[in-house]
C-alpha cells in the first residue's frame, strides 16, 4: 500500500504541475501541517479529564499533545486566565501524512454513513478544517481509555492561497470531499 507522501510525490506533483500550469516543481502546492485541536472546558472541574485525553489524543497522532491555556478571564465561565483549557498536536513531515493515510483510509470509512467530508471548511485562504464529534472512529485508540466520547478538530494547512487549488490537492492526498449539490456522481 503507498503511503500518502509516496502519492504525493509520484502522482499529485505532476498531476497539479500540469493542471495549474507550474514549471517549477518547488511551487506546486502542497499539504504543510495538520493541526488537531480539542476544546475541554471540563477540565477546570476536574484535571483528570486533560491526563486522559491527552492519553487518547498521544495514541491517535503518534505525538504528545501541548496544552492550551486561557489567554483572558472570564468570570460567568469561571475561568482564570492561564487556565488549562484544551490539548493541541500539530504534526508535520512524516507524521502529517501517516495521519493523514489513517484518516482517510481507516478512520473516515468507520463512520456510519459516510458521504465524504464537508466542502464548507474552507477559510478563503487554501485551508480546511474539518470537525470530528467522536474520537472513536480511530481503531488504534483502546476503548478502555476513553471515559467520555469528545470530539475535535483538525485542521489542514496548505501553501496555496486559493481554496480552489487546495480543493484539488486535498482530493488528489486522498481526503474524500462530499460532493456538491449541482455536482454529478
Amino acid at each position: 500500500m503507498l503511503m500518502t507522501r509516496d502519492i504525493y510525490r509520484e502522482k499529485v506533483i505532476p498531476d497539479l504541475q500540469k493542471s495549474l500550469k507550474i514549471g517549477n516543481i518547488m511551487a506546486v502546492p502542497q499539504l504543510t501541517k495538520i493541526v488537531i485541536n480539542c476544546g475541554l472546558g471540563q477540565a477546570l472541574a476536574d484535571k483528570k479529564v486533560m491526563d486522559s485525553m491527552s492519553e487518547q489524543l498521544a495514541v491517535i497522532t503518534g505525538q504528545r499533545p501541548e496544552v492550551t491555556r486561557a489567554r483572558k478571564a472570564i468570570s460567568s465561565f469561571k475561568l482564570r486566565a492561564g487556565d488549562a483549557i484544551g490539548l493541541k498536536v500539530t504534526l508535520r513531515g512524516r507524521r502529517m501524512y501517516d495521519f493523514l493515510t489513517r484518516l482517510t483510509s481507516v478512520a473516515l470509512p468507520r463512520v456510519r454513513d459516510f458521504r465524504g467530508v464537508p466542502r464548507n471548511g474552507f477559510d478563503g485562504n487554501g485551508n480546511y478544517t474539518l470537525g470530528l464529534s467522536e474520537q472513536t472512529i480511530f481503531p488504534e485508540l483502546d476503548f478502555r481509555l476513553v471515559d467520555r466520547i469528545r470530539g475535535f478538530e483538525i485542521t489542514f494547512v496548505t501553501s496555496t492561497r486559493d481554496d480552489r487549488t487546495a480543493i484539488r490537492l486535498l482530493e488528489l492526498l486522498g481526503l474524500p470531499l462530499a460532493k456538491e449539490r449541482g455536482e454529478q456522481k
